[in-house]
């Protein structure tokens, strides 16, 4: 993703919000800001960024507000720059549609990776079907999602349907915290019980059979208290 990316900021704080622009404009990146939930959702509208920054606690409204009332016109990649460290309000967030969550402080160097991670899937978003859903390839395992075929260094590894499921929404997600709620409801059903416990035992069964060391996993990722989070596929 070049860096003439356009990045618009809603954050109310004037110090923080200048110190993010001096860091992105430092990259090269076009910014806009804004101290309000309303102005911000009128300029996501009218300047259609590539990317939003987006602070919660705002003087108008919540942050959550105005990431229920984007996503639902929008799929503009969001990135969540909060003081809130809750879990609550993380899953909160992640379940209204925000793409990534940072909780302040936070340094220079983790602010741009995340945007540079937001950035690539805003523009997969935008990019050919064929090529979105194209195999997923990362440290010798594959996922062919045309196929229903998975393999680790060459080797088929035999999922159930139930696990495929499981990891071809991680893996056409990837980098992205998909939290429990959502998996769980992807795989059973909307109606299924709110109870972790068949995740975590497919989880296990998942990263026995794809991890070459299921204790330390390299492809998926816990984020506890929360949900699951695949690896970045490699450079193509």
């Amino acid at each position: 993703m070049s860096p003439t990316a356009k990045i618009l900021i809603i954050e109310d704080e004037k110090n923080i919000r200048s110190f993010i622009i001096s860091v992105l404009e430092t990259q090269g990146y076009q910014v806009v800001p804004a101290a309000t939930g309303q102005e911000g959702l009128s300029l996501a509208a009218s300047l259609c960024p590539d990317l939003i920054l987006l602070d919660l606690g705002l003087p108008d409204m919540d942050g959550n507000e105005v990431i229920h009332r984007l996503r639902e016109w929008s799929a503009v990649p969001l990135l969540v720059i909060s003081a809130r460290t809750e879990e609550n309000d993380k899953v909160q967030a992640l379940d209204l549609g925000a793409d990534d969550y940072i909780t302040k402080p936070f340094g220079n160097s983790e602010l741009l990776a995340r945007i540079r991670t937001a950035l690539r899937h805003g523009s997969l978003r935008q990019a050919d079907a064929a090529a979105v859903f194209g195999p997923y390839r990362c440290g010798g395992l594959i996922i062919d999602f045309a196929k229903r075929l998975v393999t680790r260094d060459g080797q088929e590894i035999h999922l159930t349907q139930n696990e495929f499921k499981i990891v071809e929404l991680l893996a056409r997600n990837a980098g992205r915290v998909l939290t429990y709620d959502r998996l769980i409801e992807h795989i059973w059903g909307p109606y299924s019980e709110n109870d972790n416990t068949i995740l975590r035992v497919n989880m296990a069964n998942i990263r026995r059979k794809l991890e070459p060391n299921p204790a330390e996993p390299i492809y998926i990722f816990t984020e506890i208290g929360i949900g699951y989070r695949m690896a970045e596929e490699d450079a193509r």
